[in-house]
């Protein structure tokens, strides 16, 4: 008899597609989504040596699945220490786990012509966090010494798209 190894990502993939597929639209699919991408986060054999790499201008994207059909994806994203993303906002639902270090999110309101912050937290491992348009603009930093990696769930398929972002944000902001 045979015995298939299912690596950590393979599962995590599979129980990502049941819990997209399994939740109707919404809250309840990005905390189902949440609910599935927990488990995995920290998890050392997860990731290769190769998906744990950052590069030194800015925050690094690497695409670890996309579903046949589209209907999310699964990125890594490392950050090395100072890095950010501009303030954006998504063209889906996102859900977000902190893998190892912390992330920093600030988010914004939009009020006429300005950006008004609107909260901050500091994410550490095991954080699982959940974005939900529209309201779901935002500027991710990693404040630690350390390099950061984060896993994003989106329900869009970045292979196609190459971003999740929708919009960036040059407005003047009012803290």
């Amino acid at each position: 008899m045979t015995t298939a190894l299912i690596t950590p990502l393979a599962a995590l993939t599979a129980d990502l597609d049941a819990a997209v597929r399994d939740a109707a639209p919404g809250l309840a699919r990005v905390g189902a989504v949440g609910d599935a991408l927990a488990p995995y986060l920290g998890d050392p054999r997860l990731l290769s040596p190769a998906q744990c790499v950052g590069d030194p201008e800015h925050y690094r994207q690497h695409l670890l699945h996309v579903a046949d059909d589209g209907a999310f994806s699964l990125v890594a994203l490392v950050w090395l220490p100072g890095q950010s993303t501009p303030i954006h906002d998504h063209l889906s639902w996102c859900v977000v786990g902190v893998h190892t270090g912390e992330e920093h999110e600030t988010r914004y309101l939009r009020v006429a012509d300005r950006l008004v912050v609107d909260g901050e937290d500091v994410a550490g491992p095991g954080t699982v966090t959940g974005l939900l348009p529209p309201g779901d603009i935002h500027r991710v930093t990693n404040t630690a010494p350390t390099t950061t990696i984060s896993l994003h769930v989106y329900g869009v398929d970045v292979r196609r798209l190459g971003s999740s972002i929708r919009r960036r944000y040059d407005l003047p902001v009012r803290g």
